[in-house]
């Protein structure tokens, strides 16, 4: 009784703290990939708490075709430790090695969500601040404008309203549902 009774407030922590390194590093690795505004003051922030650790790293895992290698793998590792820990305090079966299969769908899964949450918050943004400028926003908009682009020539706005974040949210929500399954079904994945 005494451990699963800390158990839960043990797990509970490490999926916030290596969730949000997590996400941290996964914005860098997008900021980068969409060249949003390295001057921006929440590029900075993400920038400062990734460095630490990214830096050493690229002398060993160099990027490729502009692509920031080391911060998929610090990614994959972080997430993979914080599975390991998560299933190692409950008492689940598994491995180290089997964390890192397991985090591949779990990556993807964030990967999604993020683009999902962002275009959520810049269609909050802008019924409540319209044409008011925000860093985040500003970062926001890099990061959803790649995805935002090609379905607004889908659809035009209508009287004035632009329906493209719906198409993409729902095209993003189709994703997950059609990806994720087979992922997490290959890898073995019990975080379903």
């Amino acid at each position: 009784m005494g451990g699963s009774y800390l158990s839960n407030p043990l797990v509970f922590l490490i999926q916030v703290l290596f969730g949000a390194y997590t996400l941290i590093i996964m914005l860098r690795f997008l900021l980068q990939l969409f060249r949003a505004d390295f001057y921006n003051p929440v590029s900075q922030f993400v920038v400062k708490v990734t460095s630490p650790v990214l830096k050493p790293l690229r002398r060993v895992i160099p990027g490729v075709a502009g692509l920031d290698i080391a911060s998929l793998v610090l990614m994959w590792v972080v997430k993979a430790v914080e599975l390991w820990l998560t299933i190692s305090i409950s008492g689940m079966r598994g491995n180290l090695l089997t964390a890192f299969a397991w985090a591949i769908p779990e990556l993807a899964g964030l990967a999604i969500n993020v683009f999902l949450f962002a275009i959520l918050i810049q269609v909050i943004l802008s019924w409540v601040n319209p044409g008011g400028y925000n860093p985040a926003a500003s970062l926001i908009s890099s990061l959803t404008a790649p995805l935002l682009r090609p379905a607004q020539r889908l659809i035009p706005p209508v009287s004035g309203l632009d329906l493209s974040p719906m198409l993409v949210m729902i095209g993003l929500v189709l994703l997950k549902m059609l990806l994720l399954p087979p992922l997490q079904l290959l890898t073995g994945s019990p975080f379903r």
